[in-house]
């Protein structure tokens, strides 16, 4: 399972590192230390952690978005099915929802807790690994 930095874990939340820094000393999500003694945070934890805060579970900070309607963020959930899938992805205070078929979903590897990017254009999301 892929871990994350409390900075990489402040970008893909929308907020400043100190924040993440403070939620993660405050026990609101949890952390674990490698071998060099930097701290992680477990990308599922951090999946659970970023659906707190886009419901408004966090501080009123800026969140990140781009001009070109790119949404960076962690995957929350897959459901697969026969044949469609849904994938979503909060990005700071945003969640967004991609229908997708289930061999796209395969074929990327998408997992919940996973960096990924939604792009968004007129009435459809896609989904590109970071």
């Amino acid at each position: 399972m892929q871990s994350y930095t409390i900075g990489q874990a402040a970008r893909l939340l929308g907020v400043s590192p100190d924040t993440a820094r403070r939620w993660a000393d405050a026990g609101r999500v949890a952390t674990h230390r490698d071998e060099s003694g930097k701290r992680l945070i477990e990308g599922r934890d951090l999946a659970a952690f970023s659906i707190e805060v886009g419901q408004g579970g966090g501080e009123d900070e800026a969140s990140y978005t781009s001009a070109r309607n790119a949404f960076p963020g962690i995957v929350t959930a897959v459901k697969l099915g026969d044949v469609a899938a849904q994938v979503e992805i909060q990005a700071g205070p945003h969640r967004l929802v991609s229908l997708l078929t289930r061999e796209a979903v395969e074929e990327l590897g998408l997992e919940v807790g996973m960096r990924a990017t939604a792009r968004v254009k007129s009435t459809n999301v896609h989904v590109d690994l970071v």
